[in-house]
């Protein structure tokens, strides 16, 4: 341990301690459509230090979302993602604000999520839209305690997006896989390698070779395709 991480750990967890209240607070004045999720990012795999509501069904020791992942992968230059709209697994409409949190240092290390179920009035509306023409459809956002289920979601994604299996990839489209989840953050969780290496069939020295392939080309076309 650096000297200084003790007290800044310190300092981290006083805060999470603080907000743990307003997590309640905000909950309990929006009612049961909202939800408020307190993820400390220094634990991906079990984020969820404080859950007040049920929009996503999690509880607290479980996992953080995609839109943590993004947030994880990002660093310090992580910005707060405000009225996100997405859908769940089960098909509800969710507008989510996502504002990160940080130490005194400026160092990025959790976030406050609020999420509120608009399903009811999205249908509501679509009543009123379907006179002006057909809405974009958000895209599918998997919440889950478990974030082996996050991971197989993003990863199931890319696939259907290429309308292909893992055999069925060239060797462009499989470096592209494996940075397109690592800009998602998926590989800044433990064990993330290993579990994508068994999903796509291949060995996992095999996943850190793409891995680290993926990351050599990223660095020499920063502008290059994403999946």
């Amino acid at each position: 341990m650096r000297p200084g991480d003790g007290a800044r750990d310190a300092e981290r967890d006083a805060i999470l301690r603080a907000l743990a209240p307003v997590v309640d607070g905000i909950a309990a004045t929006f009612g049961p459509v909202c939800e408020v999720v307190l993820h400390d990012y220094r634990r991906p795999e079990r984020s969820v230090v404080a859950v007040a509501g049920s929009v996503t069904g999690r509880s607290v020791g479980g996992a953080m979302s995609e839109i943590g992942m993004r947030m994880l992968a990002r660093g310090d230059e992580a910005r707060d993602e405000l009225n996100h709209v997405t859908r769940t697994g089960t098909g509800a409409l969710v507008k989510s604000s996502t504002m990160v949190l940080r130490d005194s240092a400026g160092t990025v290390f959790g976030a406050l999520c609020v999420n509120v179920d608009v399903t009811e009035v999205d249908r509501v509306r679509g009543l009123l839209d379907a006179l002006a023409g057909p809405v974009t459809d958000p895209p599918v956002t998997t919440f889950a305690d478990d974030i082996d289920s996050v991971v197989d979601a993003l990863l199931d994604a890319h696939l259907r997006r290429h309308g292909r299996t893992w055999a069925g990839l060239d060797r462009a489209r499989r470096l592209a896989l494996f940075r397109g989840l690592d800009e998602r953050g998926v590989f800044a969780v433990r064990r993330a390698v290993e579990q994508v290496a068994t999903r796509l069939g291949i060995s996992r020295a095999s996943a850190y070779h793409y891995l680290a392939q993926a990351r050599a080309t990223a660095t020499d076309n920063p502008e290059g395709a994403h999946p």
